[in-house]
C-alpha cells in the first residue's frame, strides 16, 4: 500500500476513535450529575435512591471500555519504556508491529467475539442487575464489550499502518491533535 493511502486510512481511523471517544466522555457530566443527586439526597434527606450505584457502575464502565481506542490514537497507553525510548524510530516501529501481531490482534479478536456472544446472550434475556431493588438493564454494558473490541481492532490498524509509514519514512507519522 502506498504511503499517502496508509496516512489517509491512519487518519480515518483515528477520527473514529477520537468522534467515539469524545461522544462517551460525556457520561463524565451525566456520572457528576448522578452522583451528586445521590450524595445529596442520601445524606441531606436520608433517602438513597435505588439506582446511583448501577448508573454510575454502568457509565463508568462503558466510558472507560470506549476509551481505550481514543486514548491508543493519541499514544498515551501505558508501556515499559525505559529501553523503547533510545531506540530509533524505525527499530521501535519494528518491535510495535511485531507486538501488535503476536499479542495486540489476538487480545482484541477474542475481546470482540466473546464480547459479542456474552453481550447478544446478555440482550436476548434482557439481562438486569441482581444487584439493584431497580431492575437496571446490564445489557447494554456487556454489549459495549464488542464495540470497544470494533474500535480497538480499528485503532490497532491504524497504528500497524503508523508502523509501517514509519519503516517506509524512517520517522513517525505526525498524530492527529483535533
Amino acid at each position: 500500500m502506498k504511503t499517502a493511502t496508509l496516512k489517509r486510512l491512519i487518519a480515518a481511523f483515528d477520527n473514529i476513535s477520537h468522534s467515539t471517544g469524545e461522544a462517551f466522555s460525556w457520561a463524565i457530566i451525566v456520572l457528576v450529575f448522578g452522583i451528586s443527586y445521590e450524595v445529596i439526597m442520601r445524606y441531606l434527606f436520608n433517602s438513597p435512591t435505588s439506582w446511583a450505584f448501577d448508573m454510575s457502575f454502568i457509565l463508568y464502565g462503558a466510558l472507560f471500555m470506549m476509551a481505550g481506542a481514543y486514548t491508543l490514537s493519541k499514544g498515551e497507553h501505558v508501556r515499559g519504556d525505559f529501553m523503547y525510548q533510545r531506540w530509533n524510530p524505525t527499530t521501535q516501529a519494528k518491535v510495535d508491529l511485531i507486538l501488535y501481531l503476536v499479542f495486540f490482534f489476538p487480545g482484541i479478536t477474542a475481546m470482540i467475539v466473546s464480547g459479542f456472544e456474552y453481550g447478544s446472550q446478555s440482550m436476548l434475556i434482557s439481562e438486569v442487575s441482581v444487584n439493584s431493588p431497580a431492575d437496571v438493564p446490564v445489557w447494554p454494558l456487556k454489549l459495549i464489550i464488542f464495540f470497544a473490541g470494533i474500535t480497538l481492532f480499528l485503532q490497532g490498524l491504524a497504528e500497524v499502518f503508523r508502523c509501517l509509514v514509519c519503516l517506509e519514512e524512517g520517522k513517525w507519522p505526525d498524530r492527529t491533535s483535533r
